[in-house]
């Protein structure tokens, strides 16, 4: 059985998923590790103060990544799961050449997340609204995209803790 969600979640989960700052954190945690204390600026230099503080902050709350003692900022179990799902939402789109043959990695999953989002909903369940399809550049590439959408599916409904409203938490 397929989880659906309502429109609002939907909104709200993927406001949080596709924030660049988010995308550039939980990607550079999982393709390098841990991020010392202190050293996060440095790290992720073309984030500002201010959208770094913010991405830490959110995904903190929402149980992405922790602060371990001696080490720094890392994944938790669904943190590294959400970094496969960005994986996997980039390489179709990089297949399909969405949105466009060069693109930034996280403008590819900011698109492909906005593509998904009227089949996710309980109110468009039978799957991508016309408009969206009609964006995809290739015959086969809705297809394609029901892996990614199953890989989201079942992300959101383990991590329920991203579609609740809720403020971030200071990272200690």
């Amino acid at each position: 059985m397929t989880t659906l969600f309502t429109t609002a979640e939907v909104r709200t989960a993927l406001e949080l998923l596709a924030s660049r700052s988010l995308i550039r954190l939980v990607t550079e945690i999982d393709d390098n590790g841990a991020i010392p204390p202190r050293r996060l600026a440095g790290t992720l230099p073309d984030l500002s103060t201010h959208q770094l503080r913010s991405a830490s902050d959110t995904a903190c709350a929402h149980g992405l990544v922790r602060v371990a003692p001696g080490a720094g900022l890392e994944l938790t179990e669904p943190g590294a799961e959400l970094a496969d799902l960005y994986d996997a939402v980039a390489r179709w789109a990089r297949r399909h050449a969405v949105p466009a043959p060069i693109c930034e990695f996280s403008g590819r999953i900011r698109h492909v997340l906005d593509l998904l989002a009227p089949s996710l909903t309980t109110e468009r369940a039978d799957g991508l609204s016309p408009l969206s399809a009609a964006r995809l550049t290739s015959a086969g590439a809705e297809a394609d995209l029901a892996h990614p959408r199953t890989l989201l599916l079942q992300w959101l409904a383990g991590n329920p803790q991203v579609i609740r409203v809720s403020e971030p938490e200071p990272v200690a």
